[in-house]
């Protein structure tokens, strides 16, 4: 090195001239940097030519699947991160990295000691811990809505950068079912690097493995193009587990602490599956199965790097004897690095992924196409998990729904009366309840509906108590008393009724920032009702016996709603129906009006008696010798779409030895799906406000108990009143259930569409995909199945049919003009490993899910439905404050129910997306959180209550519609003027841990692009707090009130 350094002293004294002091300047640089390079080549021990393998310590945990989050916890996941932190801490070589932030959570909260905490802090400073992904959870890909991945990812991130000030900038989604296009986005939003991922079709993968196409630059997004592009490196055919083949020896390797033992660890440490030391007698063998199978590998990528997973499911809970085998292992296979023509190194993801960047090659490019649907051969088509458990499905998203109402309503009271009497720690409390049960329950399998009954059972008690937590927050935050309430009351409606008849209160609460006007539906005891607003005046109601009680009523309000406003409803109820129709105004009765049950033949004539049901937007016409849909009318272009509705059933296989089968994850089908009724009952409610159509489908034609019912309603809008997605709404209810076993039951719409079977979903409510009908030599059908998070539609030229939804399901267009939802599936097979661990999806409940239909021109319905789907997830939430009693005396005291003035509204192409306390302890400089985190001052923080997160999406593509596609700008001092006074807007990243303006990732070179400078695509806020919001933009903000 010194005579290096001479002879480079001697050219630069030689051939640069300068000044002595810039002369000495660049020969300190040029020694600098020459030395770094000298040191790393001979640290890294790699030749040019040798394959640099990056060993990768991890264990995988799923946060449930068959274990519940508890038995997982006590059997090995505590034991992971206890025995990891002390093993690197015993050799500077070591490294793993980290994933699930549920499981570490509770270990840093519950088990991890005060000398655990400093070692880890110590790992993460060094570099040898590494934090990936950073979330609660590794989500699901398939079946989750984009707002629930963002609150997972966020609450894991808001942990980590509270006590760690760490900011992970990597993922490793290494086991979801299929690759969804709008996660790359996410992770690019949170301000990631790369992204990893690995479950992609075995067909597709084997052709990217041959062609060195598995790593690639991923646009996400259509309309967001490279802003948002992210590097994807996907896992070669190995995945994330070690291969466990020793060709030396009948016992597995590389897996030496074993298989971690339920429910309890075994008390003697010695664990099933050990796998073969590393002796000196297997220590060659070991070594030449190592390196053959890392230049395997190396075939399938451009660069000399080698991304090599050690560890798999549940893995390192013994760490010491892992470290142990694999120390000596690696040393060898350095020292013969000749022979062997690979080196090792235990390293993290970031090392990794910065060889690949640091090779400056040149990348293919990716649009937003996904990797759904995901087979792992001809007859595993991973399309059955799309409607496995809905049930759980269900819950999951009226949890997240209810969450995201009573986040707004607390950052509302907090903003405008930080001291108010609702005790802001408890409250943050119930919320994080829901914040952790909603995040948990978005892991792969999780909402998916692949985990084992126990584990379901676990999500739903998770989810349910913290429903029960934040309406108990709700009700306080609404039953504020008269003194302390920051808003302004509402006048109590005084009763003209005389011998005082019962009353109820109700509350209803608008959570999105548009106005709405729409019917909430309350069930009731008594067969007539009135009801008044807070200033006493009437509200149009229609009320109706219910479909499936012959003791209760349901009650269809209308409300109008301005964006993030709630109002208060009196129902005073009578015991008896109304003689006259106008002594109930403007409360209106339904009849029901029963037509008898219709035969369903083939050979039956059809068609010949039409009964109309209509509105302003469309008129139906029923079928009366069938009681099914004949066809739909849109009155704007007045185009008419023959289309019926038919419940059918799959039936599958469950005998492994008959030949494939369905199950949670699977679907095989053994042929189309069987039409299961002979039968069709009908009663239709016509009425002033609404018309309710009651279809019941019946196995035989004289069975008393029907197998299916569907509950089909058209409502008008009121006069005066503006209501256009009221309007075009045809909402649907179903029954399903119990189901035979083996049956996968479908709604299958049958339409004169012309769609040539090409159908378009959503991936995770963010975008719209073509999905055209694709031929595969076997099992064609499953594989042309797809998820449905909110929206799926077909069309032809010029109309199309949307439907809309509240839970996930699978959807598939099989034929031309058809559109078949998977609504339930109960299913068993002899599978060892699935009755081992019971995943054999006997569910034998009932589901009851709602879609609403949209059917128009491809303009209007495209204006629609993007706002339709949010107003089906986010209805007003309805919260009774009392049972019917007698009405309120003056003598008695008065509840007093505060309601905001001023709304909060956005643009019709904007949506509220989040707006929330997140409590984390976030900082506007990084750098001295840092050294707050050093001096030992991050645990046991206060909450931060000033800090409002709120993050704003455009919801329309580039082009999609000429107005609302356009770039919107808003003056958020005017849209959040009720909350207070705006003093400070902060851009974050996505999960908030990044300035914007300090975030820069990596660019990656591009065929046709060869830049490698980061720009800041963004509009920045201006000074006095406008902000610009392109299409598709997801754009967070902190925003605080003086």
């Amino acid at each position: 090195l010194r005579k290096c350094c001479r002879s480079l002293r001697e050219v630069v004294a030689r051939y640069v001239q300068v000044t002595p002091h810039h002369r000495e300047m660049t020969l300190s640089c040029c020694l600098s940097f020459f030395i770094l390079q000298i040191v790393s080549i001979f640290s890294n021990n790699v030749a040019p030519d040798r394959i640099q393998t990056f060993v990768i310590p991890h264990s995988h945990m799923d946060v449930g699947w068959v274990y519940t989050v508890q038995e997982s916890m006590h059997a090995y996941a505590a034991n992971v991160y206890t025995s990891v932190t002390e093993e690197l801490m015993k050799e500077k070589h070591r490294k793993f990295i980290v994933v699930e932030q549920e499981f570490f959570r509770l270990w840093w909260d519950t088990v991890a000691t005060d000398k655990h905490k400093k070692q880890v802090g110590q790992l993460l400073k060094e570099g040898r811990l590494e934090f990936i992904i950073g979330g609660q959870v590794m989500h699901d890909e398939a079946v989750t809505d984009l707002e629930d991945q963002i609150l997972q990812l966020t609450e894991g991130h808001g942990f980590l950068y509270e006590t760690f000030g760490v900011r992970p900038q990597y993922s490793w989604h290494v086991d979801p079912f299929g690759a969804s296009a709008a996660t790359p986005v996410v992770f690019a939003l949170a301000g990631f690097n790369a992204h990893l991922i690995s479950r992609i079709d075995y067909d597709l993968k084997d052709d990217m493995q041959k062609k060195k196409k598995l790593q690639f630059v991923w646009r996400g997004s259509q309309s967001l193009g490279e802003q948002q592009e992210i590097f994807t490196h996907t896992m070669d055919q190995f995945s994330y587990c070690t291969p466990s083949y020793i060709p030396f020896s009948n016992r597995s390797g590389f897996y030496w602490n074993g298989v971690a033992l339920f429910p309890n660890p075994p008390e003697d440490g010695v664990y099933p599956n050990m796998s073969l030391p590393v002796t000196s007698d297997t220590l060659h063998s070991y070594a030449k199965t190592m390196a053959d199978n890392i230049k395997q590998r190396a075939a399938w990528f451009r660069t000399n790097h080698v991304l090599w997973p050690w560890g798999c499911d549940k893995q390192f809970f013994n760490s010491s004897v892992q470290f142990h085998n694999m120390d000596p292992l690696l040393d060898y296979i350095n020292q013969h690095s000749d022979e062997f023509g690979v080196t090792v190194q235990y390293a993290t993801l970031s090392e990794y992924f910065q060889a690949v960047h640091n090779a400056n090659l040149s990348w293919d490019v990716r649009n937003n196409q996904d990797f759904l649907p995901y087979s792992t051969d001809p007859f595993q088509a991973w399309t059955g998990f799309y409607a496995s458990r809905s049930v759980l499905k269900g819950v999951a998203r009226r949890a997240s729904s209810l969450l995201y109402a009573a986040e707004s309503l607390f950052t509302r009271y907090r903003s405008t009366y930080p001291d108010g009497p609702v005790p802001k720690d408890w409250a943050l409390q119930q919320l994080r309840s829901l914040r952790w049960a909603v995040s948990e329950v978005q892991h792969h399998d999780g909402i998916t509906g692949t985990e084992s009954p126990k584990v379901a059972d676990m999500y739903v008690e998770h989810l349910t108590q913290g429903m029960m937590a934040v309406q108990e927050l709700m009700a306080a935050l609404f039953l504020l008393p008269k003194s302390v309430s920051p808003f302004p009351h509402i006048h109590e409606s005084k009763s003209k009724d005389s011998s005082q008849a019962p009353e109820q209160h109700i509350i209803v609460y608008n959570p999105l920032a548009w106005n709405t006007t729409t019917f909430i539906n309350i069930t009731v005891t008594y067969p007539m009702a009135s009801v008044y607003d807070e200033d006493g005046k009437p509200v149009s109601a229609q009320i109706q016996t219910s479909p499936e009680s012959i003791s209760t009523y349901d009650l269809y309000i209308h409300v109008t709603l301005s964006g993030l406003q709630y109002k208060k409803y009196v129902i005073k109820y009578a015991t008896t129906p109304c003689i006259k129709e106008s002594e109930c105004w403007p409360t209106y009765t339904g009849k029901v009006v029963k037509f008898d049950r219709q035969r369903i033949n083939g050979s039956k004539k059809t068609g010949r008696r039409l009964l109309p049901v209509m509105n302003e937007c469309y008129r139906l016409m029923i079928d009366q010798d069938t009681n099914l849909l004949h066809s739909i009318t849109d009155r704007e272009t007045q185009r008419t779409v023959k289309m019926t509705q038919q419940f059918g059933e799959y039936y599958v296989n469950g005998d492994v030895h008959q030949g494939p089968i369905s199950d949670n994850y699977i679907f095989t089908a053994n042929g189309s799906a069987i039409p299961v009724f002979k039968a069709v009952g009908m009663e239709i409610v016509p009425g002033k406000l609404m018309t309710e159509i009651r279809q019941y489908f019946y196995s035989e034609e004289n069975d008393t108990d029907f197998k299916y019912v569907m509950y089909t309603r058209l409502y008008r809008v009121p006069e005066q009143h503006k209501g256009e997605l009221l309007c075009h709404r045809i909402e649907q209810n179903y029954r399903i259930g119990p189901l035979e076993v083996n049956r996968e039951a479908i709604l299958r719409t049958v339409t004169d569409l012309r769609t040539d079977k090409t159908i378009f979903t959503d991936n995770n409510g963010f975008q719209i995909l073509k999905r055209p009908y694709k031929m595969f030599v076997n099992n064609t059908l499953a594989r042309n199945y797809y998820p449905m998070v909110r929206t799926a539609y077909i069309e032809d030229d010029s109309t199309r049919l949307v439907l809309l939804s509240e839970r996930s399901h699978g959807v598939s267009s099989q034929d031309q003009g058809q559109v078949e939802v998977m609504l339930h599936r109960r299913l068993w097979n002899n599978q060892e490993w699935n009755l081992g661990y019971n995943l054999t999806l006997n569910d034998s409940s009932v589901v009851q899910p709602v879609l609403w239909m949209m059917l128009g021109s491809k303009s209007t319905t495209s204006r629609l439905y993007p706002r339709a789907g949010l107003a089906l997830e986010h209805r007003p939430v309805v919260m009774l404050i009392d049972s019917p009693k007698k009405a309120w005396d003056v003598r008695e005291p008065r509840r007093h129910y505060a309601v905001p003035v001023d709304p909060v509204l956005l643009p019709a192409n904007l949506h509220l997306l989040s707006l929330n306390v997140p409590g984390w302890r976030y900082s506007s400089n990084h750098t001295k959180h840092l050294e707050h985190i050093l001096k030992g001052k991050a645990g046991n923080v206060d909450p931060d209550f000033g800090r409002v997160m709120l993050r704003i999406l455009h919801l329309y593509e580039v082009g999609e519609d000429p107005v609302l596609s356009q770039p919107a700008t808003i003056d958020l001092k005017e849209v959040l003027r009720s909350l207070g006074t705006v003093r400070t807007v902060e851009e974050r990243s996505l999960t908030g841990t990044w300035d914007l303006s300090e975030l820069r990732r990596w660019k990656w070179r591009t065929s046709g692009n060869n830049s490698q400078e980061w720009t800041n695509p963004y509009t920045r806020v201006t000074e006095d707090f406008n902000v610009t919001i392109l299409p598709k933009e997801i754009r967070t903000f902190f925003v605080l009130f003086k």
